[in-house]
C-alpha cells in the first residue's frame, strides 16, 4: 500500500468521523442521530481494518525479511567442523 493510497483511506475516515460530529451538531431528530451513528460507525470502524491491515502487512514484510535471511545462510558454503584440542598436551609416554 502506497503512502498516497493509506493517506487518502485514512483521510476519508476521518472525514466520515467529521461528518457524523457536524450531523450531531446541525441536524435535529431521530433522523440526524441516524446519521450520525452511521458516519462515525463507519469511519471509526473503516480506521480500525486499516489498522488491522496494516499490522498485517507488517508481519507479512518481517516474514519475508525472516525467509530471505534463512535463504541467503542456506546458500553460504558450509564450513568444516573444527577438530578440538585438548586443554591439556599428552604426556609423552
Amino acid at each position: 500500500m502506497s503512502t498516497r493510497s493509506r493517506v487518502i483511506w485514512f483521510g476519508s475516515c476521518g472525514v466520515l468521523v467529521l461528518l457524523g460530529a457536524l450531523c450531531a451538531i446541525f441536524v435535529d431528530g431521530l433522523a440526524g442521530q441516524l446519521i450520525t451513528i452511521a458516519f462515525e460507525l463507519l469511519g471509526w470502524g473503516g480506521a480500525l481494518l486499516l489498522i488491522f491491515f496494516e499490522v498485517g502487512l507488517s508481519e507479512d514484510r518481517e516474514r519475508e525479511r525472516e525467509e530471505e535471511a534463512r535463504r541467503r545462510r542456506r546458500r553460504r558454503p558450509a564450513r568444516p567442523p573444527q577438530r578440538r584440542t585438548s586443554r591439556w598436551p599428552r604426556r609423552p609416554g
